[in-house]
């Protein structure tokens, strides 16, 4: 495991070299802050949710780099502290829709009862729209995870697992000003029939400069392993810059 891993971030770090120093490479760069507070005289309650992402794209390969962070407090009790960082690419045929993928990703979640959790993958990918304002895109997958959960209070499980994983994705823009965007994942075990993960995340931002829109997002997260699962409401700002 530990092997395929370095040879994995070995593969995007030579890629990610590579285009660099590329005259026709692209980057891409994205923070959004946001959440929200509720004060009464009985209750006290707040949740942030921070999201970086960073981009590089040359014509047949793009890398993605992204880092995000909720955290909730409800009358001085944590609710929410998950992190996820993710870190993956896509090589792209010439003249094709079809596209190939791998990824790693990093999740730690106070919600969900996720200790530590490592999934690595490959999968194929297929754009039914793409055009520079929209996109639909359907991919599937499959992915080696490790994982450390907290069933409950006293019980904690580490445990392996490879799953099959769908992906929706879309994105539709209205006059280059308002733009909706989301994606839903579906990850099966495919050990364990009742082991499985949802998530889900749909965004809509208003553009007030070229650079900067006002956002708000709705993200749902189910984990069948520990019964537990998280819909969350945020709203504020988007600071987006091409180069």
């Amino acid at each position: 495991m530990k092997k395929g891993c370095m040879l994995f971030f070995f593969i995007l770090c030579h890629l990610l070299s590579f285009a660099q120093f590329t005259d026709s490479t692209h980057y891409y760069v994205n923070f959004t802050l946001g959440g929200n507070i509720n004060k009464t005289d009985d209750a006290d309650s707040y949740l942030l949710n921070n999201a970086l992402r960073f981009s590089v794209k040359k014509k047949r390969v793009t890398l993605n780099a992204s880092n995000s962070w909720l955290y909730g407090n409800q009358d001085s009790r944590l609710t929410n502290n998950d992190y996820t960082a993710t870190l993956d690419f896509n090589l792209y045929a010439k003249n094709t829709k079809l596209y190939y993928w791998g990824l790693g990703n990093y999740t730690t979640s106070y919600s969900l009862k996720i200790n530590n959790q490592l999934q690595t993958g490959i999968g194929a990918a297929y754009n039914l729209v793409n055009n520079d304002n929209n996109y639909l895109n359907i991919s599937d997958g499959i992915l080696f995870e490790t994982s450390d959960l907290f069933l409950d209070d006293s019980t904690r499980e580490r445990y392996t697992t490879f799953r099959n994983s769908l992906r929706l994705s879309f994105k539709w823009t209205v006059k280059e000003i308002i733009v909706l965007s989301g994606t839903g994942f579906l990850q099966n075990s495919l050990q364990y029939k009742s082991d499985y993960i949802i998530k889900g995340n749909t965004a809509l931002k208003i553009k007030l400069r070229k650079w900067l829109g006002l956002t708000s997002s709705l993200t749902y997260n189910h984990f069948a392993r520990t019964n537990k699962e998280n819909l969350l409401f945020t709203y504020g700002l988007t600071i987006e810059k091409y180069f």
